[in-house]
């Protein structure tokens, strides 16, 4: 009796649950509203497709848009999902197999609120969630650019690898509704311009939070502003670890002043640190084509952002040593022997071409992925001004075992004050098996 009364009574509350979720989904289903919905098609002189082409800049839309040898804009990224591969779709205005044939209404839905036309859900692995944040005018100026600047490429997309039931689209419409922003980024009023536009940039175009701030059960970005202390604390993507961008001590921007963040993003090093993994296509496309005055409203928001010491731990502090006196210890060895030509046997590397391994974010942080995957596959090519970088970490795959490479990273992260911890063999395994080298040939897109 007890069990039929609760069915019946679930039965009653299920009634108006399932009402009030046929709303719910009705309301986060519908077409976002656009200000474009009345607008003819934006007049395309050259300034406004040049002001595109930079806001693409900002938002790096060649990354995953694009194939190194491919068409720009073409599409065909494959991007690894915990449910199967999606790929990015053709952008160039190609009506048949690109957007050619969107409006600047439908550019804009798409763009800032991840629909189709038709009203197909584009999946969150297009920043939408951030480019919401985009002002109308930068929607206008990148729709002219994507429309008069781009050369129409006919490719066709390719479809995701998600099986059925799990490639349905409309639960992403429940999950908009939950974790997608949804207005332009508004200014601060006790913020000045400055502060202001580095904020716009990093919340919005330069979606920094896609990669640097760490994903909750739901794969959202537990925050999309300053206002909430995970974001841009440094998160594990695609086996890297992409750092804190917080005033963090160790595993952030503690230690960084404002010139060097912006010389960081503009030259791809500074006494810090040297671009690596993910972050090498994000400047070989992206930071290095921002105006001096964007970088330094860029630096201004990110260093006004507290980190967070129970978080971070101790703060970090260099302790000389002597390597040749620890040459008893196998990661030792292999560090004299392997590493500190370039990175220096007292861990500080040389000026800004060989980056310090005393201190470094990669030796101090607990995960231990990018230390792992730099040395088992080596960096990409820098290419800085339209130079390539003529040194690059070098792979250690076919070189090192998973042991050497254990206890060499292990010496490392424990070695001039770093503490990071050891690192396991079976973890420099994993990483080998889902890891492929880094490719010697520079990932640098020329947009038209």
């Amino acid at each position: 009796m007890t069990h039929s009364r609760f069915a019946r009574t679930a039965g009653w509350l299920a009634l108006p649950c399932l009402v009030a979720a046929g709303l719910l989904a009705w309301y986060v289903t519908r077409d976002p509203a656009s200000p474009f919905e009345a607008e003819q098609a934006a007049r395309f002189d050259p300034a406004l497709v040049s002001r595109g082409e930079y806001v693409a800049r900002l938002s790096d839309c060649v990354a995953c848009h694009s194939l190194p040898g491919g068409k720009p804009f073409a599409g065909g990224l494959e991007m690894a999902t915990p449910l199967g591969a999606i790929h990015a779709t053709n952008v160039t205005p190609d009506r048949d197999t690109g957007i050619g044939h969107y409006s600047l209404a439908d550019f804009d839905r798409a763009v800032r609120h991840g629909v189709a036309p038709g009203g197909r859900r584009l999946y969150p692995a297009m920043p939408y969630p951030s480019y919401a944040k985009l002002s109308d005018d930068d929607v206008r100026a990148l729709y002219a650019f994507f429309m008069k600047g781009v050369q129409p490429a006919q490719q066709a997309n390719l479809a995701s690898d998600i099986p059925w039931p799990l490639n349905m689209r409309w639960p992403i419409a429940l999950w908009n509704g939950l974790f997608a922003a949804n207005t332009p980024y508004a200014a601060k009023p006790d913020q000045d311009a400055q502060w202001n536009r580095g904020a716009y940039i990093v919340q919005g175009p330069g979606h920094c939070g896609s990669c640097h701030t760490p994903r909750g059960l739901a794969f959202n970005e537990k925050a999309l502003d300053e206002s909430g202390k995970p974001f841009l604390a440094g998160a594990l993507l695609d086996g890297w670890y992409a750092p804190s961008l917080r005033a963090d001590h160790n595993t952030g921007l503690g230690r960084w002043s404002e010139a060097e963040i912006v010389q960081f993003l503009k030259t791809g090093r500074n006494r810090h640190a040297v671009v690596y993994g993910s972050m090498t296509e994000a400047f070989n496309n992206s930071t290095q084509f921002m105006s001096d005055d964007d970088l330094a409203a860029i630096g201004r928001y990110l260093k006004s952002l507290p980190g967070d010491p129970q978080r971070d731990g101790t703060p970090w502090q260099y302790q000389a040593e002597s390597v040749a006196a620890k040459l008893d210890n196998p990661g030792a060895h292999t560090y004299v022997t392997r590493c500190a030509s370039c990175h220096g046997l007292d861990g500080k590397g040389q000026a800004e071409w060989m980056p310090p391994l005393a201190g470094a974010t990669s030796a101090l942080a607990k995960e231990s992925a990018s230390a792992i995957n730099i040395t088992l596959n080596g960096s990409q090519r820098i290419v800085a001004a339209g130079l390539p970088d003529a040194y690059r970490m070098p792979a250690f795959r076919e070189q090192l075992s998973d042991r050497e490479i254990a206890e060499v990273l292990s010496f490392v992260r424990g070695a001039w004050g770093n503490h990071g911890g050891a690192v396991g063999a079976q973890a420099v395994g994993t990483l080998r098996g889902h890891t492929d080298p880094a490719s010697s040939s520079p990932i640098v897109l020329h947009m038209r």
